[in-house]
């Protein structure tokens, strides 16, 4: 630690920083958002960065604008965005400036970042309060495990030669992929305020690159503005790392129930002798609250199995739930892999309902048209493939002319992703009274065409 300490400027002169003000661009990437299970294509491009750091206060604010580089939901057009980190209190800012309190664990997330930095790591491993163990050489590169005077936990490495910090990692929870590990990697020290400072960082979930950027102007014991939170943001009581799950009933269609309430909805459909889930969304929280609403509406009948829209991560999230609850899960071919890792992977940092109740994995791939019927309920089954999922499962009940789907289309006039729906619907020639958005409420088939059309007149 010492070693890094010179390296970057002395420790007196890393104790006595009080901001970094660090500028620059770069790109992120779609973390379990892509267009396929094993797809790293998609990314932002990322403009204007600014991030401030108030290094003794514990505060940051990061601000920047990021232009997607493939179909979105809100269309090309960039996006500017404003998050930060006031001691307990994470906060997000919209365009309007309006500012919102985020759940714990999002803060939490946010206050480990403070300290994958070079200077914020090695300026809390120099307080003498800190805990340093471990102490090891890994190829070229030296490491020791650091806790914090207030219980952060991260490791540090150096490179054996210059002595620069190469990376700071910590241990993390994903809801999908459980216990990860996050991490930052530095290059292309410069000097800067009588210290080195990377201009070239990379950011990582355990193999997966979520973000690479690069430094245009940095500065120590800069202006940086207030980092305080926002009183709306400061005022409001503290929010649960995930919410409690509502759940609102309304039935479409004899044994079939739209369960909605929230932002990711689901369907219930009754056969003769057992229940079918579409979509078990979000997060244990959001799949058990889900589950046991179909189990109170259809008490006699066993729930079995859960189809699964597609694999992004807000709608693969409830799946382990699920597995826990011993339902069969039916998705397209292409995400069993996913899923069979997803079942295997350890959740000890935060332990979800599969590790607390393990159940092995039962799943389904779908790889071609595929009717579930037993002379009470029909559903078809379509492997669907656009721009937003190659992976993708229709649900279509022919007799009550239900057309079930997510992220494709959501009534309103941004329409990035309908068009190509609506053209595989017409060669499919079927007959649908009703799309069942799971992010929406439901549509008529009509209001649907209609909105594809001006959708495309707006873009001509």
């Amino acid at each position: 630690m010492n070693d890094a300490a010179a390296a970057i400027g002395g420790a007196d002169r890393i104790r006595a920083v009080k901001t970094l003000v660090i500028e620059g661009e770069g790109t992120q990437y779609n973390l379990g958002q892509d267009v396929t299970p094993s797809a790293h294509g998609q990314t932002f491009t990322v403009t204007d960065a600014r991030e401030a750091i108030d290094v003794a206060g514990g505060r940051m604010r990061i601000e920047l604008t990021r232009k997607p580089n493939f179909a979105y939901f809100q269309g090309p057009q960039p996006q500017r965005l404003a998050q930060g980190i006031d001691g307990n209190v994470g906060y997000n800012v919209g365009p309007n400036g309006a500012a919102t309190r985020v759940p714990d664990a999002v803060a939490n997330d946010r206050r480990d970042a403070l300290l994958q930095y070079p200077i914020t790591a090695v300026r809390a491993a120099l307080d003498p309060m800190a805990k340093l163990a471990n102490a090891r050489t890994e190829g070229g590169e030296s490491l020791v495990d650091v806790t914090t005077a207030g219980g952060q936990a991260f490791t540090l490495a150096i490179d054996a030669t210059t002595k620069l910090p190469t990376r700071v990692a910590a241990r993390a929870d994903n809801t999908n992929l459980g216990d990860v590990v996050a991490a930052t990697s530095f290059a292309d020290y410069q000097d800067a305020g009588g210290l080195k400072m990377p201009a070239r960082l990379t950011i990582k979930v355990d193999d997966f690159t979520t973000a690479e950027y690069r430094v245009t102007k940095q500065a120590v014991d800069a202006d940086t503005g207030d980092l305080a939170a926002p009183a709306d943001a400061a005022k409001a009581p503290a929010i649960a790392s995930v919410p409690p799950a509502t759940v609102a009933v309304e039935q479409l269609a004899k044994g079939v129930w739209y369960l909605a309430g929230q932002s990711h909805h689901s369907v219930l459909l009754e056969f003769g002798d057992h229940l079918t889930l579409i979509e078990t969304p979000q997060n244990d929280t959001r799949a058990l609250a889900v589950i046991a609403k179909a189990r109170e509406l259809v008490p006699n009948k066993p729930l079995t199995e859960v189809i699964n829209s597609h694999h992004h991560f807000d709608h693969s999230g409830g799946l382990r739930a699920a597995m826990s609850e011993g339902l069969t899960i039916i998705t397209n071919q292409g995400n069993v892999a996913l899923y069979e890792e997803i079942a295997k992977r350890p959740h000890t940092i935060v332990p979800d309902a599969l590790a607390k109740n393990a159940k092995p994995l039962m799943v389904k791939g779908i790889s071609e048209d595929t009717v579930l019927s037993d002379g009470t309920m029909t559903v078809n089954l379509y492997p669907f493939s656009g721009p937003h999922s190659e992976t993708m499962l229709l649900t279509y009940l022919p007799r009550e002319r239900l057309l079930v789907e997510a992220d494709v289309y959501n009534p309103g006039p941004v329409q990035s992703f309908a068009a190509n729906l609506l053209e595989q619907l017409k060669k499919r020639n079927l007959r649908i009274d009703r799309m069942v958005p799971l992010h929406a409420k439901v549509a008529p088939y009509a209001q649907f065409v209609k909105d594809v059309a001006a959708a495309q007149a707006a873009a001509n």
